[in-house]
């Protein structure tokens, strides 16, 4: 049985695929808004959907009613969108030839199932690598650069992720979503890493345009996108402006934080963050080196 709704039938492979779930994984809106964001800078398409029906329980996930520009009544239920790009030929050497990307919402039901829908997808399109972006509040001080953690089932990867200072979180507990769909891609063939936004859990403020564009940044520079960051790099710039006013006008919460420097800076005395223009430079390195040897595979 097909969960999967097309609207239109695709051509050619697409190497990566891009992924973001609202919700728990989602703290601050970042992961998704930056997903959103570069899907409508390189003016992706809607190509297909995951039929709701069977992984909701829609007194959980309530569906949403709006109304028309004409004034009748409709009803949006919870949407896990696929969209897809292509780079105009000829494609500048460095530069993606295209990508794949999915905006969904966390499922009720039948997780496994879901995640075989999205993997089984992305193998048929010929993905090797699916990258997922998420984002979780953290005692971290907003003050400081935004801290990202990752990892990989690849090996190569993980260690390049391991030499660019990008820890890898030992949580074991109750998990999301993308755990599962990590497990059946990699189960699939398919490799996986996963790249956190760890945002400030004293901010309410949604989206947090902070993390969104240093999730952005990242994976665009990563994958060689040709994405124009600036809208974006402004939207943060405002919104750290907004923050510092606002805490300049609570003086218990400007001493939280004031603490909350002191213990981050401790703590990265002996392990340095790297600077943000080198921090993937050893994935950029990696991923070119798989592009020449996939390009010698199919020459």
């Amino acid at each position: 049985m097909s969960y999967l709704n097309f609207h239109q039938e695709l051509k050619g492979k697409f190497e990566h695929l891009i992924i973001a779930f609202a919700g728990w994984p989602d703290a601050g809106e970042s992961a998704t808004s930056s997903v959103k964001y570069l899907m409508r800078q390189l003016e992706a398409t809607k190509f297909a959907e995951i039929d709701p029906e069977e992984f909701y329980d829609f007194t959980q996930e309530r569906p949403r009613s709006y109304r028309t520009r004409d004034g009748r009544r409709r009803v949006r239920w919870p949407a896990n969108e696929f969209y897809f790009w292509q780079a105009p030929r000829p494609v500048p050497e460095g530069t993606a030839k295209g990508a794949l990307f999915f905006v969904g919402i966390e499922p009720n039901l039948k997780w496994r199932t879901f995640s075989e829908t999205i993997a089984n997808l992305a193998l048929d399109l010929g993905v090797k690598t699916v990258f997922h972006l998420g984002a979780l509040l953290d005692a971290v001080p907003h003050t400081r650069e935004v801290k990202l953690t990752g990892s990989s089932t690849l090996p190569l990867l993980q260690n390049a992720l391991d030499t660019a200072k990008i820890g890898t979180s030992n949580y074991q507990g109750p998990t999301g979503i993308t755990t599962a769909v990590n497990e059946i891609c990699t189960r699939k063939g398919m490799s996986y890493a996963s790249l956190w936004g760890h945002t400030s859990h004293y901010l309410q403020a949604a989206p947090n345009y902070r993390v969104s564009y240093t999730l952005a940044e990242n994976i665009s520079r990563l994958l060689g996108l040709p994405v124009d960051l600036r809208e974006l790099r402004s939207a943060a710039e405002k919104f750290d402006e907004e923050v510092v006013q606002a805490i300049s006008n609570d003086d218990q919460l400007a001493s939280y934080v004031r603490k909350l420097e002191d213990r981050y800076d401790e703590t990265l005395a002996d392990t340095p963050m790297p600077e943000p223009a080198d921090i993937l430079r050893e994935l950029e390195q990696f991923l070119r080196s798989e592009q020449r040897r996939n390009l010698g595979e199919t020459s």
